[in-house]
């Protein structure tokens, strides 16, 4: 038996031989549960061990990626709390309708083998013909060319935006948002942090909420359950946050009722 040790691997390696390696190390030191933050962190881990238990937060698929045979019976050494249901996409269309209604256009802001984004993205073209919605999608490549294609989208008639989950979204969040600002387009974003920083409407999980969960996972590991019994779960609570100042600015009034239903209003 390992020691009571938790341990938290963060996803933030310069590479993925730095992260390999601390992994090695971390199982090296015999934990009876590991912590880890996001699927590189998870993937990692897999490869320095297929036994040593492990919580994971912060993971968009991890049937796809590997790391559990099914949501319900993960059947292997790891569970944990995905970030986003696919179908949260869906809300983003009805939200962008219901704040922007006269937006008939919506550029997707997508990073390529992101595996959450293109589950988002399936659901949103799913639903785009029931709301008038015609989609242009604008691959996260590179900056400089995603603010072409924003520029060239936003030249035709009255268009909207929506960013899909992914890290390069958020590393470029305050050019994301500030690019909207510029083309004056609405945009419904999938994180908090978004309307924060100046995006008009931001719609997703609430992400302090899993770490508090996956504490319950790991004292259930330590009391001696296995992660293949542990069910994966998803968000159970999601907020919506208005930037009524970007609103403001981009000549929108936005709905009382939807105003209602916002968690936050930033003025």
């Amino acid at each position: 038996m390992g020691r009571n040790v938790r341990i938290d691997v963060r996803s933030d390696a310069s590479d993925d031989d730095r992260l390999r390696r601390n992994a090695a190390e971390l199982v090296a030191l015999e934990p009876d549960v590991i912590l880890a933050v996001g699927n590189s962190s998870v993937m990692a881990l897999g490869h320095a061990s297929r036994s040593v238990p492990t919580v994971f937060t912060q993971v968009a698929d991890p049937v796809g990626a590997g790391f559990a045979t099914s949501l319900a019976r993960p059947g292997g050494s790891a569970t944990g709390f995905t970030m986003f249901e696919f179908g949260i996409s869906v809300k983003w269309v009805e939200l962008l309708k219901q704040i922007a209604p006269s937006v008939t256009r919506a550029a997707i802001i997508k990073e390529g083998a992101n595996t959450a984004a293109i589950g988002q993205l399936g659901a949103i073209q799913s639903v785009a013909p029931l709301h008038g919605m015609e989609l242009s999608l604008i691959e996260m490549l590179d900056m400089d060319e995603v603010e072409r294609a924003v520029s060239a989208f936003a030249r035709g008639p009255i268009g909207g935006l929506i960013v899909l989950s992914g890290p390069s979204a958020i590393v470029h969040r305050d050019l994301i948002t500030a690019m909207a600002a510029r083309y004056r387009l609405p945009a419904v974003y999938p994180y908090r942090f978004y309307a924060t920083s100046g995006g008009l409407l931001s719609y997703g999980p609430d992400s302090i909420e899993p770490h508090r969960l996956a504490a319950g996972y790991v004292d259930r590991i330590l009391r001696g359950e296995k992660p293949a019994d542990l069910p994966v779960q998803a968000p159970t609570k999601y907020e919506l946050i208005i930037n009524l100042k970007t609103a403001r600015a981009l000549g929108i009034d936005v709905p009382p009722m939807l105003l209602a239903r916002a968690e936050e209003v930033i003025e």
